[in-house]
């Protein structure tokens, strides 16, 4: 599989997936000796692999760790970064050429790849249960695998619907829909096309531009119908289930009867007015805010539908974290950073006075994005926030964690290669969820 992160630079943009040889490694800019020689004295120096390579992710990471270095003597910390794409490589390739960082930042989906090839050490048991309680369960069910704890949860990703009010008003549409028929009807009352068939208006946004919209939104809407990807086990796929048919009979019915055009780039349609409503994850609120202007103001975000008004709701969560590499020869050291960066409470400065959060979750807010403590985020989002960012933060109580069994990357990707061939007329819905189990089945299986 691959999903849902995005790369941030004056805006949010988003991270392509594709698993190329990695770039040459780029230094962060934050100033750390040369590694020790050993003699007493000589500082511990840690490296710590990531893929805030450039813009504000780059910034938002020097300052906590300039700040550890110029406050810690014995045990300094040095970035390197790479391109998100070049991610997952880069650490098996250097894993297997011994030279693994000793803190690695991985994209949650890839945990369980990372556990089987024994990149990856299991968090102390004071830290697992730090993360455990201080964590929502969908985090900290990201950062686990098969029960255990492998990290501290940095970026969380909740899944919600954005939908602009001026479009919804001009059909006649008090609100944001809350069921599936609801969405229906709005979707079709809102699209629109010229007299040649072409579309101005999608209804409800669905776009093989990247994962994000083609698979994220999907396991979003199967999630807040009850259903999940991959089975409890990890050995085979759930999709094809009452769930899954649902779903992509849902979005088989958008496409047909013309509320959604798969082939358009969502991201730029809806920020031009010309998508009504689509599903996608909370990063993309910093990204409109600066994109849009003044039109921001036509932006709303709701909880993603569910498919009947008494049910619960439920979505989808993605993330990252920061975990110590088994190659490490400074685990101790490496945990202790750690638990300073994701633990210890200092002031914040974007919120009221005396109020304070985690140096993690300042990074995060002061980028657009979310952690998976709700406490630093209520602190962080209190007074003066963006009101669209709430229903990601109420997200946490709910979301389910993306699935990140050892098959988890290739699952995906056939994943999405099937949602495609359906939007695209290719394959009935009968056809793309035999196709899904068959394909899902034998990769999640074989990669045990």
């Amino acid at each position: 599989m691959t999903l849902t992160p995005s790369r941030r630079t004056a805006g949010l943009t988003r991270r392509h997936f594709a698993l190329a040889l990695p770039s040459a490694l780029l230094a962060s800019g934050c100033a750390a000796p040369h590694q020790g020689t050993g003699r007493p004295g000589d500082p511990i120096v840690l490296t710590l692999l990531s893929h805030y390579a450039s813009g504000v992710l780059k910034d938002a990471l020097r300052g906590p760790v300039d700040e550890w270095n110029a406050t810690h003597d014995r045990v300094k910390v040095r970035t390197k970064a790479v391109e998100f794409t070049d991610l997952l490589t880069t650490f098996m390739v250097r894993q297997a050429a011994g030279q693994g960082a000793d803190i690695i930042h991985p994209y949650c989906l890839w945990n369980g790849q990372l556990v089987q090839a024994g990149v990856l050490r299991p968090a102390p048991s004071e830290d697992a249960a730090e993360i455990t309680r201080g964590y929502g369960k969908a985090a900290v069910g990201s950062s686990s695998v098969g029960g255990t704890v492998y990290g501290y949860p940095t970026e969380v990703q909740t899944y919600a619907l954005y939908y602009n009010k001026r479009l919804l008003r001009a059909a006649g549409i008090d609100g944001p829909p809350r069921t599936w028929r609801e969405l229906e009807e709005t979707a079709y009352r809102t699209a629109e096309r010229d007299r040649y068939g072409n579309t101005l208006v999608q209804g409800f946004g669905l776009s093989t531009f990247d994962d994000s919209t083609t698979v994220g939104q999907t396991l979003a809407l199967l999630n807040a119908a009850g259903g999940t990807f991959v089975s409890a086990d990890g050995r085979s796929t759930a999709i094809d289930s009452p769930a899954g048919r649902a779903v992509l009979d849902l979005e088989h019915r958008l496409v047909v009867r013309g509320a959604s055009a798969p082939g358009v780039n969502v991201y730029k349609a809806f920020r031009s007015g010309q998508v009504a409503m689509v599903v996608s994850a909370g990063w993309w609120t910093g990204s409109l805010k600066a994109q849009m202007g003044k039109d921001y103001r036509d932006v709303g975000v709701a909880p993603v539908p569910v498919p009947e008004a008494d049910d619960e709701h439920a979505t989808l969560s993605t993330g990252f974290m920061l975990g110590v590499n088994t190659a490490s020869e400074h685990p101790r050291e490496a945990w202790e950073f750690l638990r300073w960066l994701n633990t210890e409470k200092v002031s914040a400065k974007s919120a009221k006075k005396g109020a304070t959060a985690t140096r993690m979750s300042s990074l995060q807010v002061s980028v657009g994005s979310l952690t998976g403590r709700a406490d630093d985020m209520r602190t962080l989002l209190n007074e003066g926030g963006d009101p669209n960012l709430r229903p990601f933060l109420d997200a946490l109580a709910y979301a389910v964690p993306e699935p990140n069994v050892p098959g988890a990357q290739q699952a995906k990707s056939l994943l999405r290669k099937n949602i495609e061939a359906l939007w695209t007329g290719q394959q009935s819905v009968d056809e793309s969820l035999r196709t899904i189990r068959r394909q899902v089945d034998q990769e999640v299986s074989h990669s045990w």
